[in-house]
């Protein structure tokens, strides 16, 4: 343990601009039959917003510019193929999705001359493949041609038939290409991951359910990352070393999930991993088969995880504050007066979210309503997940870019509003929060029964009224969103005005409820009494008048 506390000015700040969530559940796994994967895309500091790459055909030697995510400079190009897909977000017409989170690694990977990042990568993988063995094909083999320039990612590629979990790292300035393993999850099984590599040994000669480049374990003997036998490769070993402050950064996300899921007394037995106690356990398991088939609606639960119910449970101890607040302010370790190091949790929802989706794939419905993306802007424990179809030809107005500048605040925007309901809720948290859940849980429930009605209707249309059909739904659905959290933002302010609280029902003022006052938890309270001693104590102070 002194390890640890000497290391905790760390990578975890470092780590906090860009960190992300993904969850993943396989065909068999889930109650309906859909492939299931989720993007909790976080960072302090941009919006989120949604992009449409529409479909196109391209004429021999056409080349498509590359420009950098950050200053949009043209870095370079590469060559178009004959055809590429539309793209919406992070799913694409065939309804192929991927999503990443980034495990950095071995820093020294890094190749700042390779032309693709991941972000491109990812984009150019999805306008590319109609399913995830393709995509993983095209990534590998531009990242080959072209080098690749970030660092270690841990990427979810699915289709409406299979996932895959694939990691990848560059090979240093210079080098072109990536070390790379893909790992097919068992469709009766979940996996997830968070910002840490998760792929340890691999079956090398299993080609239906793994795929990695042909040089993954001799660069790591060259690089003098690994000495053992083949058998024994660890992708995550050789190329994300693990220590405390990682595994509870990142895979205590990934340990809270499958908690939900599976025997909680089993997945407790890992909490000595979770704490840095790598002599008893130094892993968790890449899949697990849930106790039970998993729902859209649960994996929307999952992603608004705070550890409640859990050892690191972020509303049961005093830095949750008065009202049992689940979020907490950067950075991600602080000092005491008394030159103590202390952490944060960091769980799967959380304020510092751009987006987040739910991302829902159907081999029984036709691919333009099959594929449908469950998004929005902001933390998703504070959002309703919105119905986006893959074939939606154009972005609603609430998710368009220049509604949702990280800069200016404007009420059209999905970002500003979420961010707006958000920072009303967070101060008194435990008392407000239940409003919140209300409008969430009807708009959530109201979809559910209308994307029912979509799946009937689709297949009785033309493919371009399909499309149409969609593209409006999507909208709909949207503006749907944007009119109840405005009628939220309207009742909160009303309802625990001057932190008294009015009595509401069905998202309304009752005119003659009760007005009641919710005061701090017990638990606040007592710490108060300890505190402060007999300043705030009544018969002491009766006493002293008395006297």
């Amino acid at each position: 343990m002194k390890r640890i506390a000497n290391s905790l000015i760390f990578i975890l700040y470092s780590l906090t601009s860009i960190a992300c969530t993904n969850l993943i559940v396989g065909k068999a796994a889930s109650t309906d039959g859909s492939v299931i994967c989720t993007y909790n895309c976080d960072g302090y500091g941009f919006a989120g917003s949604l992009t449409l790459i529409p479909a196109a055909d391209h004429a021999k030697g056409e080349r498509q510019a590359i420009r950098d995510w950050m200053s949009g400079e043209v870095q370079g190009y590469v060559e178009q193929p004959a055809h590429t897909y539309q793209v919406i977000g992070h799913i694409n017409e065939k309804q192929v999705c991927i999503v990443e989170t980034t495990f950095d690694g071995r820093l020294e990977l890094v190749n700042p001359e390779g032309l693709l990042d991941y972000d491109t990568m990812i984009k150019l993988g999805l306008q590319r493949a109609s399913t995830a063995r393709e995509a993983i094909r095209v990534m590998t083999d531009l990242v080959a041609e072209y080098g690749y320039n970030s660092s270690g990612e841990t990427i979810t590629i699915c289709d409406k038939n299979e996932a895959w979990i694939m990691e990848i790292i560059g090979k240093g300035p210079g080098v072109k290409g990536a070390v790379w393993v893909a790992m097919r999850v068992p469709d009766d099984c979940i996996c997830a991951h968070a910002n840490l590599s998760r792929i340890r040994q691999f079956p090398l000669k299993d080609k239906d359910n793994c795929l990695y480049s042909k040089d993954v374990i001799s660069f790591a003997r060259e690089r003098g990352y690994f000495t053992g036998k083949d058998a024994g490769f660890s992708f995550r070993d050789a190329y994300c070393p693990i220590d405390f402050e990682n595994v509870r950064y990142a895979d205590a996300r990934v340990w809270s999930f499958f908690r939900h899921h599976y025997d909680k007394a089993e997945m407790d037995k890992y909490l000595p991993y979770i704490n840095g106690e790598f002599d008893k356990c130094d892993h968790l398991p890449l899949f697990i088969r849930p106790d039970k088939p998993v729902s859209v609606r649960d994996i929307q639960a999952d992603m608004r995880d705070h550890f409640e119910g859990t050892p690191l449970d972020m509303t049961a101890d005093m830095s949750a504050g008065p009202w049992q607040m689940p979020i907490r302010p950067m950075p991600m370790t602080y000092t005491t007066t008394d030159g103590r190091h202390y952490f944060v949790e960091r769980p799967i929802a959380t304020q510092k979210s751009a987006f987040t989706l739910v991302a829902q794939l159907r081999n029984w419905l036709p691919d333009a309503v099959g594929g449908v993306m469950h998004y929005n802007l902001d933390d998703a424990a504070m959002v309703a997940y919105v119905p986006v179809y893959c074939c939606t030809n154009k972005v609603p107005e609430a998710f368009r870019r220049e509604h949702n500048n990280i800069r200016e605040f404007d009420e059209h925007g999905a970002f500003w509003m979420n961010n707006f309901v958000a920072n009303m809720v967070y101060p008194r948290y435990s008392v407000i929060m239940p409003d919140l859940v209300e409008a969430q849980t009807e708009l959530e429930e109201y979809y559910s029964r209308q994307v029912t009605i979509d799946e009937t209707k689709v297949p009785t249309l033309a493919a371009d009224e399909a499309i149409a059909y969609l593209t409006s739904r999507t909208d709909e659905y949207t503006r749907r969103m944007m009119e109840r959290w405005d009628r939220l933002a309207r009742l909160i302010i009303v309802k625990h005005n001057d932190q008294v609280m009015l009595e509401s029902e069905h998202g309304n003022i009752k005119p003659r409820g009760k007005l009641t006052y919710p005061g701090y938890s017990r638990q606040f309270y007592d710490q108060i009494g300890r505190d402060t001693g007999e300043r705030y104590h009544l018969k002491e102070l009766i006493e002293r008048n008395e006297r």
